[in-house]
């Protein structure tokens, strides 16, 4: 199953100019914790014969440390190469593997089966092409089977590979296959998953991994896992319709070229077409398609060219190049599906930055329409996002950008959110379509002003001596953290302190008080009085009135 051939001992360019040409896999494992997706990862890499010798051999002496396989060689210890992970028998971060066949070059990635790790499988699934998700043979279908399954149907993975682990533990019963096979069809109907197969192995032993094996006679497939991966066709499942070429950068390494660098995400450029930049919309035609070999006639997905147009215009990273009978939509308003990757909550109403493609802008959720139950697919109402938490939301964004369904076309269907303060991606989105509200007028509310400045809305009374140099003391802190505040000063009576306080309040704001005597007495839930001597700052913390912003 190597991919050495005799070509690297005679004619070694001729060798190299075969293994360019091979076709490339992108593909994941994924399910439930132990079903067995490195062990099935390192029978690859060892019966294709990817693996060094010396490589073999630091498993070796690691397996007998580990222990975990009563002293035979534990594959899984190929891609399991975090201490924490070889000290706790499982996969934590996604590990990337490269192997290939003499048919097809591989990218496989390893994504943990836990599930405060579903956000490292959904990255790994974001490039792929195929999943293979484990079931263990001894438990069948579980929650993180389902939840994997669903994020593959909801990135677009259009071919799924359910490999029915440890059928050694079991006996090889058809039974029992045959059962989780049912089981799963039934469950997969309301999942948009176009490509299913089916097959019993142990990724221990190598049954049914690269050959077929005679524990499974029953075994109606034609095909080991092997075969099924060189051979499945993924060629198709490129859209070479809707041209889109994002720009990563403009070239201008003399007076007398300007190129326009980029991947083409989807569709075929071709020289002589006719293009619409976005969002200017700004029009011209593709004078030619360079490449590091020269100047080809046309280009298609994932090709990095260098594009230049017949005319002058203003063209910048982060644009869209598209024909002009085929563009997509430009707005600042989407729903999109969010996966949220952080412990810290999505706050409707506060504001990130959204990275598409080249181009960052800044935007919010303004609500989240309903989140999904992996586990059923049922939709259930909620005001926020947690970790690992999938919902429908509405987007609203700074500026207009160029969007697609992301079913359609990843390269300008998807997105990243990442916070403002942290520069941590704390979300990932798949657009739907155009919101369905764009031009819907609806209020603002208190929520959304107290959900944009991360706080609770108060008015905090600060008594005793330097009161006043107290309230601008904690005005600067506030505002050091991101918060909006004011302090309320050069007012007669307290009826009108209060009234002012109440108008500041409401526009969502901290409003500071400095109290020369005993504050007034209020029923007001929303007044809080401190000494000037309090670490007042801290206390707000505790009280939960200041949140992320």
């Amino acid at each position: 199953m190597s991919h050495q051939s005799d070509l690297i001992s005679t004619d070694i360019d001729a060798y190299l100019a075969q293994h360019e040409r091979k076709e490339l896999l992108r593909l994941l494992t994924c399910g439930s914790v132990d079903d067995g997706k490195s062990t099935l990862i390192g029978r690859l890499l060892h019966d294709s014969k990817m693996i060094y010798e010396d490589q073999l051999a630091a498993v070796k002496v690691d397996s007998v440390k580990s222990g975990t396989t009563g002293g035979e060689i534990d594959l899984a210890l190929l891609v399991d190469g975090l201490q924490a992970e070889r000290e706790q028998g499982i996969t934590i971060d996604v590990a990337y593997r490269y192997f290939s066949t003499s048919k097809r070059k591989f990218i496989i990635a390893d994504t943990p089966g836990h599930e405060q790790y579903t956000r490292n499988m959904a990255t790994g699934a974001s490039t792929s092409d195929l999943a293979i998700i484990l079931i263990d043979a001894r438990y069948g279908v579980m929650t993180q089977t389902r939840r994997h399954s669903y994020i593959a149907s909801l990135l677009g993975i259009k071919h799924i590979i359910v490999a029915v682990n440890k059928m050694d533990l079991v006996n090889f019963d058809e039974d029992t296959y045959s059962q989780i096979k049912s089981y799963y069809s039934k469950f997969c109907e309301n999942l948009e998953l176009q490509d299913i197969h089916f097959i019993p192995i142990s990724a221990l032993n190598g049954d049914n991994v690269v050959t077929l094996s005679d524990n499974t006679p029953w075994y109606s497939g034609s095909q080991p896992l092997m075969d099924i991966l060189e051979t499945i066709e993924i060629a198709s499942d490129r859209n070479l319709i809707d041209m889109r070429f994002p720009v990563q950068y403009v070239n201008r390494p003399n007076l007398d070229f300007r190129g326009y660098c980029g991947s083409v995400a989807s569709g075929i450029i071709r020289k002589g077409d006719k293009v619409t930049v976005l969002p200017s919309g700004k029009t011209s035609t593709v004078a030619s398609i360079v490449t590091y070999q020269g100047e080809i006639e046309e280009a298609f997905p994932p090709l990095a060219v260098t594009v230049t147009l017949t005319d002058e215009i203003d063209v910048s990273r982060g644009d869209l190049i598209c024909r002009v009978d085929n563009v997509p939509a430009v707005s600042d308003h989407c729903d999109a599906k969010i996966v949220w990757m952080t412990d810290s909550p999505m706050l409707p109403g506060k504001e990130y930055y959204i990275k598409q493609g080249n181009r960052t802008i800044t935007g919010s959720i303004s609500q989240v329409r309903h989140r999904t139950d992996v586990n059923t697919l049922q939709h259930f109402s909620a005001d926020r996002l947690n970790l690992n938490e999938i919902g429908l939301c509405e987007v609203n964004l700074n500026a207009p950008i160029s969007m697609d369904p992301y079913k359609t076309i990843k390269g300008t269907g998807a997105f990243v959110i990442i916070d403002r303060l942290t520069n941590v991606t704390v979300g990932a989105g798949m657009i739907v379509s155009e919101s369905t509200n764009q031009g819907e007028f609806r209020k603002v509310t208190l929520q959304d002003r107290s959900a944009r400045f991360g706080q609770k809305p108060v008015t905090i009374w600060i008594c005793g001596d330097n009161n006043l140099e107290a309230g601008y003391h904690l005005e600067r802190n506030l505002f050091n953290n991101g918060h909006a505040s004011s302090v309320l000063t050069g007012l007669g009576s307290v009826e009108e302190i209060q009234q002012a306080a109440r108008f500041i309040v409401d526009a969502g704001l901290i409003c500071i008080c400095p109290c020369d005597g005993a504050a007034p007495d209020s029923k007001d839930d929303a007044s809080l009085v401190f000494s000037s001597t309090d670490d007042i700052l801290t206390k707000l913390k505790e009280n939960q009135i200041l949140g992320e912003n």
